[in-house]
Formats: structure tokens, sequence, C-alpha cells
């Protein structure tokens, strides 16, 4: 009696992923140094690979936890707040290609841009027609963000698994398509991620966006199998409820990136 437990926390055991994960990371690190200094990819593949096991280790683990009735009310309130301050690091990330886009959009002159030579888009770059492909992503997005909510919807208001299962598969196959459309995009695009600053400015917050919808579209699917496989209550859903504002905070950045480079960049 004198160790029963009496408080809702979850206190966790032991755990190797820490550490495994730090490894892999570091192992990833100096494959990448010595992948960009001509040394072959194969010690950054293997780190990658551990970052992956211990990925799906770790969060299976997690998944466990939930099932088993571990995450209580305090438990999933201390995850949201824990998946809000990641969207916000996030948020900041994707702050600094706009931040970037933006002064050499408005201060195209300066010693980090001397090519530019005063012109905003740089003289030879031909943009991209925001209202053609970049408009139908656009509603591609938006459609499966709604099918996303349509999901949630299901599980919570009306305990419906089939509109779950079936918004969720909406929504992974229009991101799928989404992606599809961005790298045949990328394909036609008049101009390239070096020798200008318009290019490397759109590559880098158009790819990074790109993916996070690849992530986001895996996030997606795990909770697909995870639906499939009979998890989920309307009372126990947090695996689904963060990968749904995950899903979200792509849509909005999408909006974003639409308007700024898409539309206004290309004025």
């Amino acid at each position: 009696m004198a160790h029963a437990k009496n408080h809702d926390y979850h206190i966790l055991p032991p755990s190797i992923w820490p550490l495994l994960g730090a490894l892999a990371a570091a192992v990833m690190l100096v494959g990448a140094a010595l992948f960009f200094h001509d040394h072959g990819p194969w010690v950054l593949l293997i780190g990658f690979a551990g970052v992956l096991y211990v990925m799906f280790g770790w969060w299976s683990d997690v998944v466990n936890e939930g099932q088993t009735g571990d995450h209580t009310p305090v438990v999933r309130i201390g995850l949201r707040y824990g998946f809000i301050m990641f969207i916000m690091s996030e948020v900041m990330f994707f702050a600094a290609w706009f931040w970037s886009f933006f002064k050499h959009a408005l201060y195209p002159m300066g010693p980090l841009s001397p090519a530019v030579d005063g012109v905003w888009p740089p003289a030879g770059i031909e943009t991209f027609d925001p209202w053609h492909l970049p408009l139908i992503n656009t509603l591609i997005l938006l459609c499966s963000g709604a099918a996303a909510t349509w999901a949630h919807h299901a599980l919570v208001h009306e305990n419906n698994r089939k509109d779950l299962v079936n918004g969720l598969a909406l929504a992974i196959g229009l991101g799928v398509l989404f992606t599809v459309f961005q790298v045949y995009e990328y394909s036609h695009a008049a101009f390239g991620f070096s020798g200008n600053i318009y290019g490397a400015n759109f590559f880098m917050a158009t790819g990074f966006h790109g993916f996070h919808v690849i992530i986001g579209t895996i996030f997606l699917t795990v909770c697909l199998l995870r639906a499939l496989a009979g998890h989920f209550t309307p009372e126990r859903h947090i695996g689904f409820e963060a990968a749904a504002w995950y899903w979200h905070f792509v849509d909005v950045v999408w909006l974003f990136l639409f308007a700024a480079i898409y539309v206004w960049g290309s004025a």
C-alpha cells in the first residue's frame, strides 16, 4: 500500500529510446557532414534508419500507453500543451522563410542580394501563374482539411467509425494528390534553386511545406490504421486530435504561401 498510486500522472518506466534517439541523430549528423564532403551517403542513411526505428518504437510505446489507460485526463492535457508548443516552434520556423522572402522582395538591393539589382522578382525569372496549378493545389489541401474535420466530427460527436475511416481516407488521398501536383510543378519550374535569391526562397519555403505535407499524410495514415484496428473513442483520441491540428497547421501555412509567394510575389 505504501507504493499505491494516488495521483493522475503517468510515471514513465526507464526507457532506452532517448539514448538511442540521441545516438542515431548524432550518427545522422556526422553522416550528413561526410556526405557534403563527398564521402558517400551510407553513414547518413544508417543514422536516418536509426532515427526512424526510434520514432517507430517510441511512438508505439506511447500508443500502447494510451490503449492501456495510462493517458489520464491530466496526462492528455500535458500532451496537448506539448503539441501546441511544437506547432508554435513550426510557426517560427516558417516565419524565417517568410522573413527572407519579404526582405528580398521589399529591399532587393544590398550585400546579401547584389544580383537582384533592385528588381523583384529578379530579371529573367518567370514565375508561376498562381491561378492555375497553385490554385488547384490550394483547393485540394483545403478539401483535405475539411475531410479531416469531418472525420473528427464523426468520431467525437457521433461515434461514427465508418465516417471516421472514410474522412481519414479522403484526407490522405487528397494529401497524396497535393504532393503529386507539387512535384509536377517543380519539374516545370522556369528557375532553379541555386543562382538566384528568388529560387532559393521559393524552393525552401514551398519545399519545406511539401515535406510537412508528407509528414502529415503519414501521420493521418497511422491514424487511419489505428481507426481500422478499433482505436480511438469520443473521449480518448489524443493521437488523432494531434494529427488533425498538424494538418490544419499545414493548411494555414499553405494559404500564407499561396497569398505571399504565388500571388503577391509574382505581381
